[in-house]
């Protein structure tokens, strides 16, 4: 056992491992993964958009079934675009009976005032997205939905805003797609101006990258737990610590420095991250950069700790046993040790 209980041995380190992708990273990854889907449909989205008349809504259904546009993906560009999700649509869903006491949604373009009869709203019990089979790529990808309620939902989000009940309306107000219907350009600034926000989202990121989404995860966490006086930089570089024969700066996944250390020896820890679940190649790369880090790091008069877990990751046991033998502080990818990494952050940097 050794004395520092920041630097820990593999079988220590396995001993506080929790082996398999914790949920909050998997939920984030599926997210990510859902957003790039949007964007690579976002096109044909568009396509259907420009062909729908704003004045005869059923037309719109015909469109998206010649053209075979699952009408939950749809919904889901809809969710996305008018910022309206699940659960502002729940709480339509409950109070239901007060927005539309006939069933009906009654609304006016500024042309004629027109009906729509919902037929399968209000749901029993939750309307969520894993109800509306929005929650993940297979079923937006798969049209395996429930159409009627699909339907309700677009004609909520598409003409929501335009009711003639003013109680409603209020509620509704996000709801403006039957604005730019008819007007392509319109369509397209509506469309890709929000979506320049969802690209941001996933810029830098693979839609199955599990690494990035873990590496983002802790970015986020440190950044939340430490304060606004510490930068928590991803993919950060530390003065004087080079590679390429000192011709770069060498990067590391994370780096953490305090904002109001301004002394000519600023500390910085350095902060590797490695999961998988399955074996690659990761953790043998990682391990055969381990000791050049160490050492560069250490002259610096700076720190270099690593988190590490996955099933796979301790199937390699020369690795990891290297990496733990070339840190200043070792931790395993849950809530409890990322407080020991906190902890030794205080400690050495303030």
């Amino acid at each position: 056992m050794n004395d520092d209980k920041y630097e820990r041995t593999l079988e220590e380190l396995e001993h506080h491992a929790c082996k398999w992708w914790p949920r909050e990273v998997r939920e984030e990854a599926q997210k990510i993964s859902i957003l790039q889907t949007l964007l690579d449909t976002q096109e044909k989205f568009i396509s259907v958009l420009k062909l729908a008349d704003k004045n005869n809504a059923n037309q719109l259904f015909e469109i998206l079934d010649a053209s075979d546009f699952p009408y939950n993906l749809f919904l889901k560009h809809l969710v996305v675009l008018t910022d309206f999700g699940s659960e502002p649509l729940q709480r339509v869903n409950k109070n239901f009976a007060d927005m539309f006491p006939t069933g009906v949604l009654e609304y006016d373009i500024g042309t004629r005032k027109q009906s729509y009869t919902f037929t399968s709203l209000p749901v029993v019990s939750v309307l969520n997205n894993k109800r509306m089979k929005i929650d993940t790529v297979e079923n937006l990808t798969s049209g395996n939905c429930n159409k009627a309620l699909c339907k309700d939902i677009i004609m909520l989000l598409m003409y929501g805003a335009a009711t003639t009940n003013a109680s409603t309306r209020a509620v509704l107000f996000k709801c403006t797609p039957f604005e730019y219907l008819g007007d392509d350009g319109k369509i397209e600034d509506f469309v890709r101006k929000n979506y320049i926000r969802v690209s941001s989202i996933i810029r830098g990121k693979t839609a199955t990258d599990l690494g990035n989404v873990a590496q983002q995860y802790v970015v986020n966490y440190l950044s939340r737990v430490l304060g606004e006086n510490y930068n928590v930089k991803s993919n950060g570089t530390i003065p004087g610590v080079t590679q390429n024969d000192g011709t770069s700066l060498t990067t590391f996944d994370v780096v953490v420095d305090r904002k109001d250390d301004t002394s000519r020896h600023k500390k910085y820890i350095a902060i590797e991250i490695t999961f998988q679940e399955t074996t690659n190649s990761t953790i043998e790369r990682k391990g055969g950069q381990a000791r050049d880090r160490f050492e560069k790091i250490t002259s610096t008069r700076n720190y270099i700790a690593y988190i590490i877990d996955g099933a796979g990751n301790f199937s390699r046991t020369f690795a990891v046993s290297t990496l733990c033998n070339n840190s200043h502080c070792t931790v395993a990818y849950t809530p409890e040790e990322f407080n020991l990494l906190l902890e030794f952050i205080r400690e050495k940097i303030g």
